[in-house]
């Protein structure tokens, strides 16, 4: 039985794209990555989708399918939608502001009074109407965000995430010290209201759900900290946080958390460090003791390449990530960073690599496939089998129309390469969540 259906049109052409519970297939161009070091590049291939996930690949449309229906997309490129690891949705008014400060006098006379405004919900469901249309608008379909400490104003981002038909994992953020008394909250007060969300959204296979979010150590007392270590075991929650961004935060921690060895043991000390799912944003000075624990706890590191370098916090060591079997995705912080599409972080992802490749030859810069991989397959397992269109995963799906960008005589790869670095949002021209098309969410 059809869902739903629409028209679709560019560059004069109209062609009809359809949804439904029955068996779909999609006619491309067709590029995502298995492994992280080569793409799989099937020129005018086939796709089949049923239930929302990928039944299989198809160089020749086999005799079996025949008679199912085909949705030819021509000459452009489908590829795997993007997955953004660490933002800050409340932080969206500031992108591009105060980019010429560190990350602790940032947070005081920008994020923190920004932030504050999410107590009236007025205010903030114009504000993340328009963060989410803008996810959508760059090719994210799925999203790991803080929100603020407010209950009801994160359930409205919630809400727009669902009615948009985008997945996320949303964090109230939890705070109690070192931060605006609009913003600080009782221990009681925390977990009351995390309770009531996660009662209300912690589903089996929602496609928006809560996750545990102390903002981090220096914001969060020890009681806070275990409050929260506790609800992420009682609910089987995943976890996120900071971790060791800053050379001054990293000493601050040290000082709050004295029985720590390092930083990330003032989280495992709590339960917050990879007993559950758990992302980490930054890393930029973690090795020894640090990065063992994330290899052994599988702790992901969501690598924020335009924060680190807005925030002077310096490089993330991916290659040694990598190397070292620790999960990586890509994160565009806003506001912290400047820039909501992933695409982009690809390209800085792999700058950042290039300068510490220049301190360090020991160091190899990433390539291209190691970037796209990090963007699309490393950082979808976070969600379970999103980010490759191998069989079994979740369809999250870009269409690229890249025709005006003269690619004439480029191979596939070329021209995926081009996009990456050359092409926008408007180059995109259909977008798939869990093999449903999304349309433009309302603002």
């Amino acid at each position: 039985m059809q869902k739903f259906m629409y028209l679709c049109s560019r560059n004069t052409e109209i062609y009809l794209i359809s949804y439904s519970n029955t068996m779909q297939i999609y006619k491309a161009n067709i590029l995502f990555t298995k492994e992280r070091d080569q793409f799989e590049v099937i020129p005018n291939g086939y796709i089949a989708v049923e239930k929302g996930r990928v039944v299989d690949i198809y160089e020749q449309l086999p005799s079996t399918l025949a008679s199912q229906p085909v949705t030819d997309l021509g000459d452009k490129l489908l590829i795997p939608a993007m997955n953004d690891m660490h933002v800050h949705a409340p932080q969206y008014r500031n992108q591009g502001i105060a980019m010429d400060l560190e990350l602790l006098p940032w947070l005081q006379n920008y994020t923190f009074p920004e932030e504050s405004k999410y107590s009236d919900t007025r205010y903030a469901e114009r504000m993340y109407r328009r963060f989410v249309r803008d996810l959508w608008r760059v090719g994210t379909m799925r999203t790991v965000a803080f929100a603020t400490v407010h209950r009801d104003s994160t359930r409205l981002l919630m809400n727009l995430f669902l009615e948009a038909g985008m997945g996320a994992c949303v964090g109230k953020v939890d705070m109690n010290r070192n931060c605006p008394k609009a913003l600080c909250e009782s221990v009681e007060e925390a977990v009351s209201d995390n309770e009531t969300l996660i009662a209300e959204y912690a589903k089996p296979n929602a496609l928006v759900s809560p996750i545990i979010t102390p903002r981090f150590v220096p914001s969060c007392t020890p009681e806070l900290l275990q409050a929260c270590g506790d609800l992420a075991r009682k609910y089987n929650l995943p976890v996120q946080s900071h971790l060791s961004e800053n050379r001054n935060e990293i000493a601050w921690v040290k000082e709050l958390e004295p029985e720590s060895r390092h930083y990330g043991d003032a989280y495992r000390r709590y339960g917050l460090f990879g007993d559950t799912p758990t992302i980490m944003a930054h890393c930029v000075w973690t090795d020894g003791d640090e990065l063992r624990m994330m290899r052994e706890k599988q702790v992901m590191v969501a690598h924020c390449p335009t924060s680190n370098l807005n925030l002077a916090s310096g490089m993330a060591p991916i290659r040694v990530f990598l190397n070292e079997g620790v999960p990586v995705g890509l994160g565009s912080d806003i506001s912290g960073g400047h820039d909501l599409s992933i695409f982009k972080m690809m390209v800085y992802a792999i700058q950042v690599s290039k300068m510490r490749y220049c301190q360090d030859k020991s160091l190899p810069f990433l390539t291209l496939p190691e970037a796209f991989w990090i963007a699309t397959k490393s950082a979808g397992q976070f969600f379970g089998k999103v980010g490759s269109f191998e069989p079994g995963y979740e369809f999250d799906a870009l269409v690229i129309d890249d025709s005006e960008l003269n690619h004439d005589n480029y191979s596939l790869l070329h021209r995926l390469e081009r996009f990456i670095y050359l092409g926008d949002d408007r180059h995109i021209t259909h977008r798939f969540c869990r093999g449903q098309l999304i349309a433009e969410p309302k603002i």
